[in-house]
């Protein structure tokens, strides 16, 4: 039988990344739960936390605290009359989620206004590039991600959600100074283009599959999604915008696309593990329901 009360050490020290801020979240000294981690390190005869700023998880040590986040899901579910005979007082249960930056910026704060709303719980959401959100999840650091992969990871179920669209933009005024006889292979090579950071791979492929060629050009590394667009709006560079930001700016003519038309969609999966929780079936329906609004209806798989 596990240890929970050393669980609960271990979670809150890798969640805040060290013992002194995780003895402060559960609300006892460092010192017991330095005891309560090097306990069950010793019970298991291995070690759980490489010690260092921040603490991080081996890899047992990030299974445990996956296994720990989804008990504690389940005991949400308990009957109300027993959960004062639970540990005494741990905090609220929190869902860790790996969500890429556009959703972020778009449509996903109202998935989470409705789940929050509904169930009381709490998220703790990781911005990561959504080719890669599900490595996250494979590897157990969250329970959900939003991910362009439509495949199930083991243990989990995969929901479509739609696609987000993007459209290729700049401001008027550095279309006419980089692009004056129209947009090609060769303007888009001396042309500044945005990148959110190196993960990101829109403007390569859009460029691909519009003109059939690979992108070099000079890069603007951007790494937030609202300074994406400010920098396009100044005219500092060309990027891919999401429709659902852009729309206005482009209606307005504050932004124009490259090429009219040429949209590039991308889209999206919720991938959840296998946990009869009902607090995952609310996020699921929450996530389910927003994404259908912004981006049109997903299908289970």
């Amino acid at each position: 039988m596990l240890d929970y009360p050393a669980l609960a050490a271990l979670a809150a020290v890798i969640r805040e990344g060290s013992f002194e801020r995780g003895a402060q979240a559960l609300g006892v000294t460092p010192s017991a739960v330095s005891q309560r981690v090097r306990g069950l390190e010793e019970k298991l005869g291995t070690v759980l936390v490489q010690r260092g700023q921040p603490c991080v998880p081996t890899e047992l040590g990030r299974t445990l605290c996956s296994h720990f986040d989804q008990v504690r899901l389940l005991e949400a579910d308990l009957d109300p009359a027993l959960k004062p005979r639970l540990a005494g007082n741990e905090t609220t249960p929190t869902i860790r989620l790996a969500v890429n930056a556009d959703s972020l910026a778009t449509w996903f704060p109202d998935a989470v206004t409705r789940f929050v709303r509904a169930t009381g719980l709490l998220l703790d959401l990781t911005r990561e590039d959504e080719g890669h959100t599900a490595e996250r999840l494979r590897m157990g650091e969250v329970l959900g991600a939003v991910t362009t992969d439509p495949e199930p990871l083991p243990g989990c179920r995969a929901v479509a959600l739609g696609a987000l669209r993007y459209a290729a933009c700049a401001s008027r005024e550095f279309v006419e100074r980089h692009f004056p006889d129209g947009v090609d292979p060769a303007s888009l090579t001396k042309a500044p283009c945005l990148r959110f950071d190196h993960k990101d791979r829109l403007q390569a492929r859009w460029v691909r599959e519009t003109f059939d060629c690979e992108l070099q050009a000079p890069t603007l590394w951007v790494p937030s999604t609202h300074a994406f667009q400010d920098f396009a709006l100044a005219g500092l560079a060309w990027g891919m915008q999401p429709l659902l930001l852009a729309r206005d700016h482009l209606a307005a003519g504050r932004l124009v696309e490259l090429v009219p038309g040429s949209l590039l969609n991308v889209r999206l999966y919720w991938n959840v593990v296998r946990l009869h929780a009902s607090s995952l079936r609310v996020l699921t329906d929450a996530i389910q329901a927003a994404a259908r609004e912004a981006l049109g209806r997903g299908e289970k798989q």
